[in-house]
């Protein structure tokens, strides 16, 4: 069984690293089911949205957009969404942007927001990398900062700018 998900992961990584650009990623793996925003759009938008982080704690904490919250991919749950409705007093029908390191992790989480009744869910396209390729800002404890969580060597290559951090 250890060597047949080594195999898949293998696999997997072989098929995005043939993927050149972060519009060929998203157009193989994710089938458009949430509604992507822009970086530009977002931009224009993120003081009426509550914006939602998809990657996991150790990424979050490298950098994230501002007044994100952390929601997780891995140990997602409903009623961790449920209470961050209500503690910012926002309804089913309030704008929700998820995003992580490109997009396909965000779509997954999006999905999940749909089916549990959030109407109003928006996938950023490109993620936090295309935020930050486009001169974006990210934030570590309140302050801009150019360090961004990278995911691996493999991913990296998706982010054009600011300092790659691994760990």
């Amino acid at each position: 069984m250890k060597k047949l998900i080594t195999i898949c992961i293998y696999m997997f990584s072989i098929s995005v690293l043939s993927q050149t650009t972060i519009d060929e990623v998203l157009n193989k793996y994710n089938d458009n089911s949430v509604p992507y925003i822009n970086v530009d759009t977002l931009k224009k938008n993120a003081q009426q949205a509550l914006i939602l982080d998809a990657r996991e704690i150790e990424e979050f904490e490298v950098s994230h957009l501002q007044d994100a919250q952390h929601i997780g991919f891995k140990n997602f749950n409903y009623s961790m969404m449920d209470k961050l409705m209500v503690d910012s007093l926002g309804d089913r029908d309030t704008l929700i942007i998820v995003y992580c390191s490109i997009g396909i992790r965000s779509e997954i989480i999006g999905k999940k927001l749909i089916s549990h009744g959030f109407t109003n869910v928006y996938n950023l396209y490109g993620g936090l990398f295309e935020w930050v390729n486009k001169g974006g800002n990210v934030f570590c404890q309140g302050n801009i900062t150019q360090k961004v969580h990278a995911y691996s060597k493999k991913w990296s290559r998706y982010l054009t700018k600011g300092f790659k951090v691994y760990e």
